[in-house]
Parts: structure tokens; sequence; C-alpha cells
């Protein structure tokens, strides 16, 4: 998995922008979580698909952008977390140990 870091409340209207052409994927990982931990093991071990965008989102260090994305999605903060935004919306959002990659290509491919 290639990550692009998502450090900044400007990058995330960027990804909302970007989300009009292709979707993009946010994976809020906490460095602190065991469970985010391992579900972040589970998808560097993925390839990610071309036409998608995937971001990391380093809850810790970068908790405001997080709140940014909670206030932006409607979505309830929770780590780990991940969400599939198209068309500046939040069209798949999963957390924990119900993060699972087929899920989270299944849910682009509905777009």
């Amino acid at each position: 998995m290639n990550w692009i870091s998502l450090q900044d409340e400007k990058q995330l209207d960027e990804i909302i922008t970007e989300s009009n052409t292709i979707p993009q994927v946010i994976f809020k990982h906490s460095t602190r979580c065991g469970t985010s931990s391992m579900v972040k093991n589970r998808l560097d071990r993925k390839d990610a698909p071309t036409g998608i965008n995937f971001y990391l989102l380093d809850l810790i260090r970068h908790r405001n952008v997080s709140n940014k994305i909670a206030s932006e999605f409607g979505i309830t903060h929770q780590s780990p977390q991940v969400l599939v935004i198209n068309n500046g919306e939040c069209i798949y959002n999963e957390s924990h140990s119900g993060i699972v990659f087929d899920e989270i290509e299944a849910a682009v491919k509905l777009k």
C-alpha cells in the first residue's frame, strides 16, 4: 500500500474536491492502539487498486483533521476507522476489526 499522508485540514478540502474525479479512501490510524496497528498491517499487505487514492491520518499527531472529518461528514469519530469518499460524500465507513480491504474495494466499485 502506498499511503498518502493526511496532515492538515486543507488537504481534506482537496480530498473532497478530488473525490469528484476518483474515489478517496481515508484510514484514521492511532499509533497507540493495538487494534489500529493490526488493521493497518492487514491493509499494508494489499496493493492499492489504480484509480483510488489512499490517505493515512495519524490521529495522535493530527486530531484536528479527524475532528474536521467527523464534522464534515457527520460521522462519529472512531479509531481505527476507514472512510470512502466519492462525489464529496462519505459512501462507506467502518471501524475496528470490521475494516476489511475487500469491503473497501467493493464500496468503491459501487460508486
